[in-house]
């Protein structure tokens, strides 16, 4: 027969040892020096007979935090003792943030030259290749480009894993979301879509019904996978608008003359008189 107990704290701190304020002073004074240690904050209770004093760190790198030193007694003793000292995090402290693995830090582009990322043995994105020769060959479940359903040939030698469903639909759902899918302001003012265009090259396997790389030169996404309906100017059957033709509106010079043959009269035997002449 097993008897658990249960201890709570006591609401009311022990009064021998919360009048014990100086043996704590002291104790943290001796670990970590007088100029670190600050006025008296209070004391809580931890347990029977057990109470923390809390003193202000003077340590500027420690702003907000506080000295805690735990003492307790014996049961009818009046004699207190230390028990430990840490250093603890106050209401206003400046904490760093929550530690994350390494591994959950990583971010698209981080890896650089000389880099080595190696896929763990068990991550979930990947999933064994078997292949064996003879009548008793065996191959993962990997369909062909063409939807057929049998297993395509094996990957290229080397290759001991592939894609899994999981890794599958991660991929898919981030090149989806990203700024090579349907919903940028670029393929939103594309003519079609890039399923419709010559410079589309479908991926294979599952990912090629929705994903391709586009190979024109001269698009923003040159090289890169893209989404079928994704889209931009530079499609292969953009038809550009014909220029309309301008209309120039003829312009009349009222002032300026040219000197021409009439029938039956040269330029030559024309006498010209002076306008001046008339107003005699």
């Amino acid at each position: 027969m097993s008897v658990s107990v249960t201890r709570t704290r006591t609401r009311e701190p022990d009064q021998v040892c919360a009048a014990a304020d100086g043996l704590a002073r002291d104790a943290i004074v001796e670990a970590v020096g007088a100029a670190a240690v600050g006025g008296h904050r209070g004391v809580q209770a931890d347990g029977e007979r057990v109470v923390t004093h809390l003193f202000d760190c003077l340590d500027p790198a420690y702003r907000g935090w506080r000295w805690a030193v735990t003492v307790a007694r014996a049961p009818r003793s009046k004699v207190v003792t230390v028990d430990e000292t840490v250093l603890l995090p106050g209401p206003d402290a400046l904490l760093a943030p929550d530690w994350v693995p390494w591994q959950d830090r990583l971010r698209p582009g981080d890896v650089g030259v000389g880099d080595l990322l190696p896929a763990p043995p068990d991550d979930e994105r990947l999933v064994p290749l078997v292949t064996l020769g003879g009548d008793d060959a065996v191959t993962d479940w990997y369909p062909d480009a063409a939807g057929s359903g049998e297993p395509a040939a094996p990957p290229a030698p080397g290759r001991s894993r592939v894609l899994s469903a999981i890794g599958r639909d991660a991929a898919a759902q981030r090149w989806y979301s990203s700024e090579h899918g349907p919903r940028t302001p670029l393929a939103r003012a594309a003519p079609a879509h890039c399923a419709s265009c010559g410079f589309y090259v479908p991926l294979a396997g599952e990912l090629g019904m929705m994903f391709g790389a586009c190979a024109n030169a001269y698009a923003p996404d040159d090289g890169r996978v893209v989404s079928a309906d994704h889209g931009c100017g530079a499609h292969s059957e953009a038809v550009a608008a014909p220029a309309a033709a301008s209309v120039v509106s003829p312009v009349i010079d009222e002032f300026g003359y040219d000197l021409v043959d009439l029938p039956g009269v040269s330029v030559e035997e024309t006498v010209f008189e002076p306008l001046s002449r008339g107003a005699d």
